[in-house]
């Protein structure tokens, strides 16, 4: 039989332990928020061919590959097809876009800021992008390597 002094006291404590929860819920989600990175668009310059690469669409795919290592045809049948694909290849070769993929090229010191931002550690990867303010994208996804133990 329970007597009212330790009833109330389970109570507290179990308020305690439900507040607990509760801050460490909201403290989890924002580690799981805040562990993909941004890619603002406006201070980020990739070049189409000739043209200023400005985001229109609200979800891409990124491909990030080198032309000398392997062959952009087949990296990108390895991706899923639900969303448009950005293509950056660190070796600069000059794309014409197709249907569905967007061949960008970079500075190389604005590739080398994103391999960094993004902690890429090997090549073909890709993740995915979402719109989160006007030019402002987040990652979506973790970096998945093509041909890796995750493709």
């Amino acid at each position: 039989m329970l007597y009212k002094g330790k009833s109330s006291l389970f109570y507290i404590f179990s308020s305690f332990g439900g507040a607990l929860l509760i801050a460490a819920t909201f403290a989890y989600d924002n580690y799981r928020f805040s562990k993909y990175k941004f890619i603002d668009f406006s201070k980020t310059i990739l070049y189409e061919k000739t043209n200023l690469f400005v985001p229109q669409k609200n979800y891409y795919y990124f491909l990030i590959f080198s032309s000398k290592m392997d062959n952009v045809s087949n990296l990108i049948n390895k991706l899923p097809k639900k969303y448009p694909i950005i293509t950056l290849d660190i070796y600069g070769k000059v794309y014409s876009n197709k249907k569905g993929i967007i061949f960008v090229r970079a500075g190389t010191n604005t590739i080398i800021k994103i391999i960094r931002k993004l902690n890429i550690k090997k090549v073909p990867c890709y993740f995915g992008l979402k719109k989160y303010d006007k030019k402002l994208y987040k990652q979506d996804t973790n970096i998945k390597i093509i041909g890796g133990l995750n493709d």
